[in-house]
Order: structure tokens, then C-alpha cells, then sequence
């Protein structure tokens, strides 16, 4: 087991190869991972709009700092530009490649994998719904500004953000998440601060699930649990427990799935962790 302020994504070489990064000017600050799956902390004037390749997405706020997501197939470059009144500036970032294995998981139960019955499709058709709605929470702050923890207090990952996943031999969609092995009962804790803004505890595929917002549509999911210690509405602080590692929903053996969106970008939230 890996202590959460020395772990390492060992399964994905590519993405600590390219580190931390900054790129300054004297209006435009940005440090984070320039890498797809990433993403850059920005500080620059207060409430400053934010524009992504030239799309308006979010505002600073009111201390001037803001967030940008780079998903898994981001292009090699994105342009990153703010603006206050009758200022702007800019910065163009190039982003490395990510380095995304294949994952076979088999022995799913067949409702997990290709769900038939019309009154289970029905149930998750309304899940869907719930889900949307706290993905869609837009607090306004910037929890984000000073970097995650991890979720658990030891960390073993078991699969890696972005692999293109093999479900009982049927290719489906990448994992847009992080596993991480853990024992039954082992508490999940806030790795910033947020709002709750989903807490479910029996999903038919994410198992007991909370969402937590951290400000400006940066949304982290800590899936599978056992036990939710948090209600949607709460506000809670770094390190806070969230409820406890399970294998509820489409999960072979305990462990904690986290998950990372800004906005309808997929993020790699061991990425977000400060070492």
C-alpha cells in the first residue's frame, strides 16, 4: 500500500513524464498538468470570463482563480484566453498525448453489462436523470486552487484513468475513472473542499455514489460504497469522510472508483493530486 502523499500512477508512465507545467504573463497565470485527461489552474483578474478555443465556459472567481479540463482525446493544443472589460489575454498550451492501456474485466453479471429487462432500463433511465442533475451543480468557488489529496488514506491502483475497457469480452466505453483497491469499510475522504451535491446510496451501476462539487462545474464522484456519510446539500471540508469502500453496483471486489468532470470534460483526478 502507497501512502497518499507519496502514491504514483505507476500504470500510466506517460503521464508523470509530463509533470507539472506553467505558462505565465502578467494577467494570465496557468500551472497544472498539460496533458489530456488534465487540466490548468488559472488566476488572473476577478470574474474574468473564461474562453476555451475561443468558447466562453466559466468565470474566475472572485479572488480571480478558475479551472480548465482537458478530456481524453483533447487536441494537441488548446487556447486559453480571459477577459475583464476592455481586457484580455492569452496563452496556448500544448498538451502531450495521454497513454491509455486496455482493460478486460469479466465475470459481470450480464444486467451490469448489457441491462435487457424494461423495468431495470426504466430504473436507470431515472438514475440517469439524478445523475445529470448533480453533475450540473455550479457552486461558485475554487475549492480546486490548492490542489486534491487522495481519497483514501493508502493508496494500491488497480486500474488506471482513460483504458478502454473490455466488459466480459464486449468493448465498451474508456473508464472515465480511477480504481483504487482498498478493504471493506475503509473510509473515503474529501480531497478538497466542495458541496455535496448527489449522495445515492444504491445505483444499479455506481453502487452507493456522492458527488462532490468543488466550484465552477469541477464535479468528483467517489463510486461503490457501502455506506454514505454525507446528504446531498452539505457542505464539507478536506478530509472529511464521505462514507465507506464497498463493491455495490458493477464492481467484482471492493474498491473505491473516483471520477473527475469539469463541465462535459472527463478528467483524470489522480492528476489534481498535489505530491
Amino acid at each position: 500500500m502507497i501512502p497518499r502523499r507519496r502514491a504514483v500512477l505507476a500504470a500510466s508512465p506517460a503521464l508523470l513524464a509530463a509533470g507539472r507545467a506553467r505558462a505565465q504573463s502578467p494577467d494570465l497565470d496557468l500551472t497544472g498538468r498539460f496533458v489530456q485527461g488534465g487540466h490548468a489552474i488559472g488566476r488572473t483578474w476577478p470574474r474574468a470570463l473564461v474562453f476555451v478555443d475561443g468558447e466562453a465556459l466559466s468565470s474566475a472567481s472572485e479572488a480571480g482563480w478558475f479551472v480548465v479540463g482537458f478530456d481524453r482525446d483533447a487536441p494537441a493544443s488548446v487556447e486559453i484566453e480571459v477577459r475583464a472589460d476592455d481586457r484580455w489575454a492569452r496563452r496556448r498550451l500544448t498538451l502531450a498525448p495521454g497513454d491509455f492501456p486496455t482493460s478486460r474485466i469479466d465475470g459481470l453479471p450480464p444486467s451490469t453489462v448489457e441491462p435487457a429487462d424494461p423495468a431495470l432500463l426504466e430504473r436507470i433511465r431515472r438514475e440517469v436523470v439524478l445523475k445529470t442533475e448533480g453533475f450540473a451543480s455550479r457552486l461558485d468557488a475554487d475549492h480546486f486552487r490548492d490542489g486534491f489529496a487522495w481519497p483514501l488514506d493508502a493508496v494500491r491502483v488497480t486500474s488506471a484513468w482513460g483504458a478502454q475497457r473490455v466488459l466480459n469480452g464486449t468493448p465498451a466505453r474508456p473508464h472515465y475513472g480511477i480504481d483504487l483497491a482498498a478493504p471493506p469499510g475503509t473510509p473515503v475522504r474529501a480531497p478538497a473542499a466542495g458541496r455535496v451535491s448527489l449522495a445515492e446510496p444504491d445505483l444499479h451501476f455506481e453502487g452507493g455514489l456522492v458527488l462532490l462539487d468543488h466550484g465552477q462545474g469541477l464535479i468528483t464522484a467517489y463510486l461503490h460504497q457501502s455506506r454514505l456519510d454525507v446528504r446531498a446539500g452539505q457542505d464539507v471540508v478536506r478530509g472529511q469522510t464521505l462514507g465507506r469502500v464497498g463493491m455495490s453496483g458493477r464492481a467484482t471486489g471492493p474498491h473505491l472508483c473516483w471520477r473527475m468532470k469539469w463541465r462535459d470534460r472527463n478528467l483524470d483526478p489522480s492528476l489534481m493530486v498535489k505530491s
